[in-house]
């Protein structure tokens, strides 16, 4: 008698096989790791992300400078009375600090994307748990790995007087204003139109398209939601300044 061939199981996709697909195929990535661990996403993208900070610093420094100088310029209007040696040694703590920082700021970005998700989510009537819209959250900062290394790229083969300031590095609006000349306030509103951007929250979209089982217009329209949110803490600060 002939027997049936048994089924082969599939192999669950490995860890390293998201930061592929989420790239090309954020939907089956999505879906698989609806349930996972938050914490690894989270600690790929941190490290990575960090690691290339690192890595770049030297050829983004003239960048570095240009917004230090003009946030002290900013300072020395508000206090003439600020001396050189207190800026400098501002100048030297900023320098240290922007190594620690950036391990604190991403964790705390995709965690609040997460909950940014997992709320607007709620307006569009989306079942997404909160452990879910935290690994959407996770997952859809991705892009900031591309966005370090085609950053730390520029770094090294543009003019760096032409490195005034952190939107000369984006792949958006911000590109083509100069920060000297433009207001704060439309650098931090335009600053936000850019590919990569854009691209997270296409993702943040998708993942909740899958995560919260609502069609892609409701997810799109939370996204977008996510996307104004996320320019705040740009645009508040700007508005100090006018």
């Amino acid at each position: 008698m002939a027997t049936q061939a048994a089924p082969v199981a599939t192999p669950p996709a490995a860890i390293w096989e998201d930061f592929i697909d989420i790239f090309y195929a954020p939907s089956a990535v999505f879906r698989r790791r609806e349930n996972g661990n938050f914490f690894i996403p989270l600690a790929v993208v941190t490290i990575v992300c960090g690691v290339l900070f690192y890595l770049n610093s030297g050829a983004l420094q003239p960048m570095f400078d240009a917004e230090f100088d003009r946030a002290m310029a900013m300072a020395r209007r508000q206090n003439p009375n600020l001396p050189p040696e207190a800026m400098e040694n501002m100048r030297a703590f900023a320098s240290r600090m922007q190594m620690v920082m950036i391990f604190i700021f991403l964790p705390l970005a995709m965690f609040g994307i997460g909950v940014a998700t997992w709320l607007t989510g709620k307006l569009v009537d989306a079942k997404q748990t909160f452990k879910a819209a935290l690994i959407v959250g996770a997952y859809a900062y991705a892009p900031r790995i591309l966005d370090g290394v085609l950053q730390g790229l520029q770094g090294l083969f543009l003019d760096p007087a032409d490195l005034n300031g952190r939107f000369k590095l984006s792949l958006g609006v911000g590109r083509f204003l100069d920060p000297d000349t433009t207001s704060p306030l439309l650098l931090a509103a335009v600053g936000r139109v850019d590919l990569i951007t854009i691209w997270i929250t296409v993702l943040i979209a998708i993942g909740l398209c899958v995560t919260g089982r609502i069609p892609l217009g409701k997810a799109a329209i939370a996204a977008a939601i996510v996307w104004l949110l996320g320019g705040l803490p740009l645009i508040l600060p700007a508005l100090q300044q006018m």
